[in-house]
Protein backbone atom coordinates (compact mmCIF):
# COMPACT_ATOMS: atom_id res chain seq x y z
CA UNK A 1 0.00 0.00 0.00
CA UNK A 2 1.64 3.29 -1.01
CA UNK A 3 1.90 6.00 0.95
CA UNK A 4 -0.14 8.84 -0.45
CA UNK A 5 0.96 12.45 -1.53
CA UNK A 6 -1.65 13.89 -1.75
CA UNK A 7 -0.60 17.51 0.17
CA UNK A 8 2.74 18.53 0.94
CA UNK A 9 2.98 21.40 2.59
CA UNK A 10 5.60 23.88 2.65
CA UNK A 11 6.94 24.80 6.51
CA UNK A 12 9.92 27.51 6.78
CA UNK A 13 12.36 25.57 9.00
CA UNK A 14 13.53 28.43 10.82
CA UNK A 15 9.56 28.93 11.97
CA UNK A 16 9.38 26.80 15.57
CA UNK A 17 5.94 27.50 15.83
CA UNK A 18 5.00 26.27 12.17
CA UNK A 19 7.23 23.31 12.52
CA UNK A 20 5.28 22.20 15.91
CA UNK A 21 1.52 22.97 14.41
CA UNK A 22 2.70 21.19 11.73
CA UNK A 23 2.34 17.65 13.25
CA UNK A 24 -1.61 17.94 14.22
CA UNK A 25 -2.46 19.52 10.25
CA UNK A 26 -3.61 16.86 7.67
CA UNK A 27 -0.98 16.92 5.24
CA UNK A 28 0.08 14.07 3.51
CA UNK A 29 3.68 14.43 3.84
CA UNK A 30 5.93 18.33 4.93
CA UNK A 31 8.55 20.23 3.02
CA UNK A 32 10.97 21.47 5.97
CA UNK A 33 12.16 24.12 3.60
CA UNK A 34 16.34 25.67 4.30
CA UNK A 35 16.03 27.07 0.94
CA UNK A 36 13.47 30.09 0.27
CA UNK A 37 11.96 29.91 3.32
CA UNK A 38 15.24 30.84 5.23
CA UNK A 39 17.08 34.54 5.00
CA UNK A 40 20.61 33.70 4.30
CA UNK A 41 21.66 34.94 7.80
CA UNK A 42 19.12 32.55 9.47
CA UNK A 43 20.35 29.14 7.45
CA UNK A 44 22.47 28.22 10.29
CA UNK A 45 19.66 28.93 12.94
CA UNK A 46 17.04 26.62 11.01
CA UNK A 47 19.43 23.69 10.90
CA UNK A 48 19.32 24.08 14.61
CA UNK A 49 15.72 24.71 15.24
CA UNK A 50 14.56 21.82 12.41
CA UNK A 51 17.26 19.06 14.31
CA UNK A 52 14.84 19.70 17.21
CA UNK A 53 11.79 19.75 15.26
CA UNK A 54 12.64 16.30 13.57
CA UNK A 55 12.64 14.61 17.30
CA UNK A 56 8.66 15.65 17.15
CA UNK A 57 6.35 12.57 16.42
CA UNK A 58 4.72 13.84 12.58
CA UNK A 59 2.78 10.24 12.37
CA UNK A 60 2.73 9.09 9.22
CA UNK A 61 3.15 12.38 7.42
CA UNK A 62 6.56 12.38 4.90
CA UNK A 63 8.71 14.07 6.58
CA UNK A 64 10.59 15.52 3.56
CA UNK A 65 13.86 18.18 3.80
CA UNK A 66 14.83 20.75 1.53
CA UNK A 67 18.34 21.95 1.40
CA UNK A 68 19.88 25.05 -0.47
CA UNK A 69 21.37 23.99 -4.00
CA UNK A 70 25.10 22.38 -3.78
CA UNK A 71 26.25 25.70 -5.78
CA UNK A 72 25.26 27.77 -3.18
CA UNK A 73 27.52 29.09 0.00
CA UNK A 74 24.80 26.79 2.16
CA UNK A 75 24.26 23.70 0.12
CA UNK A 76 27.38 21.27 1.12
CA UNK A 77 26.67 22.60 4.55
CA UNK A 78 22.98 21.81 4.62
CA UNK A 79 23.94 18.47 3.04
CA UNK A 80 26.08 17.75 5.62
CA UNK A 81 23.38 18.44 7.79
CA UNK A 82 20.65 16.15 5.87
CA UNK A 83 22.84 13.23 6.14
CA UNK A 84 23.62 13.25 9.98
CA UNK A 85 19.23 13.05 9.96
CA UNK A 86 19.28 9.44 8.58
CA UNK A 87 16.24 7.99 9.84
CA UNK A 88 14.47 11.21 10.96
CA UNK A 89 13.76 12.70 7.55
CA UNK A 90 12.49 10.42 4.90
CA UNK A 91 13.64 12.03 1.88
CA UNK A 92 16.10 15.21 0.82
CA UNK A 93 14.74 17.29 -2.01
CA UNK A 94 17.33 19.22 -4.11
CA UNK A 95 16.77 22.52 -5.62
CA UNK A 96 17.13 23.66 -9.24
CA UNK A 97 18.45 19.60 -10.57
CA UNK A 98 19.29 20.26 -14.22
CA UNK A 99 20.21 16.40 -14.77
CA UNK A 100 21.40 12.98 -13.60
CA UNK A 101 25.08 14.57 -12.48
CA UNK A 102 23.67 16.85 -9.58
CA UNK A 103 22.08 14.09 -8.25
CA UNK A 104 25.20 11.95 -8.20
CA UNK A 105 26.72 14.98 -6.05
CA UNK A 106 24.01 14.99 -3.50
CA UNK A 107 24.14 11.33 -3.03
CA UNK A 108 27.84 11.49 -2.35
CA UNK A 109 26.66 13.92 0.19
CA UNK A 110 24.34 11.96 1.79
CA UNK A 111 24.44 8.30 1.47
CA UNK A 112 21.56 6.60 2.74
CA UNK A 113 18.33 8.83 2.87
CA UNK A 114 16.21 8.79 -0.40
CA UNK A 115 16.71 11.84 -3.09
CA UNK A 116 13.66 13.82 -4.51
CA UNK A 117 14.26 16.44 -6.88
CA UNK A 118 12.62 19.93 -7.83
CA UNK A 119 12.09 20.25 -11.34
CA UNK A 120 12.23 23.73 -11.50
CA UNK A 121 14.35 24.73 -14.83
CA UNK A 122 14.41 24.46 -18.16
CA UNK A 123 17.23 21.88 -18.60
CA UNK A 124 15.70 19.81 -16.05
CA UNK A 125 12.48 19.66 -17.77
CA UNK A 126 14.55 19.08 -21.22
CA UNK A 127 16.51 16.18 -18.69
CA UNK A 128 13.64 14.80 -17.08
CA UNK A 129 14.31 11.06 -18.22
CA UNK A 130 17.59 10.89 -16.87
CA UNK A 131 16.60 12.16 -14.01
CA UNK A 132 13.85 10.59 -12.96
CA UNK A 133 15.84 6.92 -13.59
CA UNK A 134 18.32 7.90 -11.08
CA UNK A 135 18.62 4.99 -8.73
CA UNK A 136 18.82 7.17 -5.44
CA UNK A 137 15.54 8.94 -6.50
CA UNK A 138 12.17 8.45 -5.13
CA UNK A 139 10.24 11.74 -6.05
CA UNK A 140 9.68 14.94 -7.93
CA UNK A 141 8.78 18.33 -7.62
CA UNK A 142 7.33 20.86 -9.68
CA UNK A 143 8.46 24.12 -9.09
CA UNK A 144 6.35 26.40 -11.25
CA UNK A 145 7.16 29.55 -9.86
CA UNK A 146 10.95 29.13 -10.61
CA UNK A 147 10.06 27.83 -13.98
CA UNK A 148 7.81 30.26 -15.40
CA UNK A 149 10.60 33.14 -14.28
CA UNK A 150 13.22 31.07 -16.22
CA UNK A 151 10.41 30.94 -19.02
CA UNK A 152 9.25 34.62 -18.91
CA UNK A 153 5.79 33.07 -19.26
CA UNK A 154 2.71 34.73 -18.19
CA UNK A 155 0.32 34.00 -15.59
CA UNK A 156 -2.84 31.64 -17.29
CA UNK A 157 -5.24 30.07 -14.97
CA UNK A 158 -5.13 27.29 -17.66
CA UNK A 159 -1.19 27.20 -17.78
CA UNK A 160 -0.58 26.65 -20.83
CA UNK A 161 3.23 27.88 -20.59
CA UNK A 162 3.88 24.91 -18.21
CA UNK A 163 2.40 22.03 -20.37
CA UNK A 164 5.53 20.79 -21.67
CA UNK A 165 7.18 20.90 -18.72
CA UNK A 166 4.41 19.61 -17.04
CA UNK A 167 3.68 16.65 -19.41
CA UNK A 168 7.91 16.22 -19.80
CA UNK A 169 8.32 15.30 -15.98
CA UNK A 170 5.39 13.37 -15.26
CA UNK A 171 5.96 11.05 -18.44
CA UNK A 172 9.70 10.53 -16.67
CA UNK A 173 8.21 10.10 -13.33
CA UNK A 174 5.53 7.91 -14.61
CA UNK A 175 8.23 5.82 -16.81
CA UNK A 176 10.50 5.50 -13.79
CA UNK A 177 7.91 5.13 -10.95
CA UNK A 178 8.14 7.80 -9.30
CA UNK A 179 6.18 10.06 -7.03
CA UNK A 180 5.50 13.43 -8.66
CA UNK A 181 3.69 16.27 -6.88
CA UNK A 182 2.54 19.26 -8.63
CA UNK A 183 3.84 23.40 -7.94
CA UNK A 184 1.59 25.56 -5.37
CA UNK A 185 -0.65 27.63 -6.22
CA UNK A 186 0.35 30.89 -4.91
CA UNK A 187 -3.12 32.73 -3.97
CA UNK A 188 -4.02 30.95 -0.78
CA UNK A 189 -7.17 32.88 -0.32
CA UNK A 190 -8.52 31.61 -3.77
CA UNK A 191 -10.21 28.35 -3.39
CA UNK A 192 -11.82 28.35 -6.29
CA UNK A 193 -8.40 28.71 -8.43
CA UNK A 194 -6.76 26.45 -6.22
CA UNK A 195 -9.43 23.68 -6.72
CA UNK A 196 -9.42 24.07 -10.31
CA UNK A 197 -5.58 23.64 -10.41
CA UNK A 198 -5.69 20.75 -8.04
CA UNK A 199 -8.40 19.31 -10.46
CA UNK A 200 -6.49 19.82 -13.25
CA UNK A 201 -3.17 18.14 -11.63
CA UNK A 202 -4.84 15.05 -10.63
CA UNK A 203 -6.83 14.53 -14.46
CA UNK A 204 -3.13 15.55 -15.28
CA UNK A 205 -1.74 12.38 -13.34
CA UNK A 206 0.12 14.27 -10.78
CA UNK A 207 0.19 12.15 -7.15
CA UNK A 208 -0.96 15.36 -5.31
CA UNK A 209 0.03 19.40 -4.78
CA UNK A 210 2.71 21.49 -2.78
CA UNK A 211 0.66 23.77 -1.00
CA UNK A 212 2.10 27.16 0.68
CA UNK A 213 -0.70 27.41 3.42
CA UNK A 214 -2.64 25.38 6.03
CA UNK A 215 -5.70 26.73 4.35
CA UNK A 216 -5.12 24.94 1.01
CA UNK A 217 -5.26 21.17 2.85
CA UNK A 218 -8.87 20.18 2.39
CA UNK A 219 -9.05 20.94 -1.56
CA UNK A 220 -6.17 19.40 -2.31
CA UNK A 221 -6.99 16.69 -0.11
CA UNK A 222 -10.39 15.74 -1.71
CA UNK A 223 -8.93 16.43 -5.08
CA UNK A 224 -6.30 13.93 -5.04
CA UNK A 225 -8.21 10.90 -3.22
CA UNK A 226 -10.75 8.85 -4.97
CA UNK A 227 -14.09 9.83 -4.84
CA UNK A 228 -17.33 7.67 -3.52
CA UNK A 229 -18.10 6.80 -7.14
CA UNK A 230 -14.87 6.27 -8.20
CA UNK A 231 -14.57 3.36 -5.86
CA UNK A 232 -17.68 1.95 -6.16
CA UNK A 233 -17.38 1.77 -9.93
CA UNK A 234 -13.66 0.30 -9.21
CA UNK A 235 -15.41 -2.87 -6.60
CA UNK A 236 -17.88 -3.43 -9.52
CA UNK A 237 -15.19 -3.56 -12.43
CA UNK A 238 -13.45 -5.99 -10.49
CA UNK A 239 -16.32 -7.98 -9.57
CA UNK A 240 -17.70 -8.12 -12.81
CA UNK A 241 -14.40 -8.62 -14.49
CA UNK A 242 -14.16 -11.79 -11.97
CA UNK A 243 -17.15 -13.14 -12.69
CA UNK A 244 -16.51 -12.93 -16.77
CA UNK A 245 -13.17 -14.91 -16.02
CA UNK A 246 -14.74 -17.61 -13.71
CA UNK A 247 -17.02 -17.84 -16.95
CA UNK A 248 -14.56 -18.24 -19.63
CA UNK A 249 -15.08 -14.93 -20.79
CA UNK A 250 -11.69 -12.31 -21.73
CA UNK A 251 -14.35 -9.06 -20.76
CA UNK A 252 -16.79 -7.50 -18.97
CA UNK A 253 -19.50 -4.95 -19.26
CA UNK A 254 -19.83 -2.46 -16.93
CA UNK A 255 -22.55 0.31 -17.10
CA UNK A 256 -22.47 -0.17 -20.74
CA UNK A 257 -18.19 0.18 -21.22
CA UNK A 258 -16.13 -2.78 -21.35
CA UNK A 259 -13.94 -3.54 -18.76
CA UNK A 260 -10.83 -5.30 -19.51
CA UNK A 261 -7.95 -6.21 -17.55
CA UNK A 262 -6.29 -3.28 -17.70
CA UNK A 263 -9.22 -1.32 -16.44
CA UNK A 264 -9.48 -4.01 -13.42
CA UNK A 265 -5.57 -3.04 -12.87
CA UNK A 266 -6.73 0.39 -12.41
CA UNK A 267 -8.87 0.01 -10.71
CA UNK A 268 -7.43 -2.17 -8.06
CA UNK A 269 -5.10 0.62 -7.65
CA UNK A 270 -7.72 2.74 -6.94
CA UNK A 271 -8.85 0.98 -3.89
CA UNK A 272 -5.20 0.26 -3.35
CA UNK A 273 -4.97 4.69 -2.93
CA UNK A 274 -8.39 4.89 -1.20
CA UNK A 275 -6.45 2.02 1.42
CA UNK A 276 -3.82 4.29 2.36
CA UNK A 277 -5.70 7.16 2.40
CA UNK A 278 -7.49 5.80 5.22
CA UNK A 279 -4.89 4.37 7.10
CA UNK A 280 -3.23 7.93 7.02
CA UNK A 281 -6.08 9.47 8.22
CA UNK A 282 -6.98 6.51 11.04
Amino acid sequence: MARPYRSVLYIPAANIRAMEKAQGLAADAIIFDLEDAVAPGEKAAAREALAGALGNDYGRRARILRINGLTTEWGEADARFAAGLAGRADAVLIPKVDCAADLDQAAALIPDTPLWAMMETPLGMLNAAEIAAHPRLEGMVMGTNDLAKELNSRFRADRLPMQAGLGLCLLAAKAHGKVIVDGVFNAFKDEDGLRAECEQGRDMGFDGKTLIHPAQLAIANAAFAPTEAEIELSRRQIEAFEQATAEGKGVAVVDGRIVENLHVETARKTLDRAAAIAAMAG
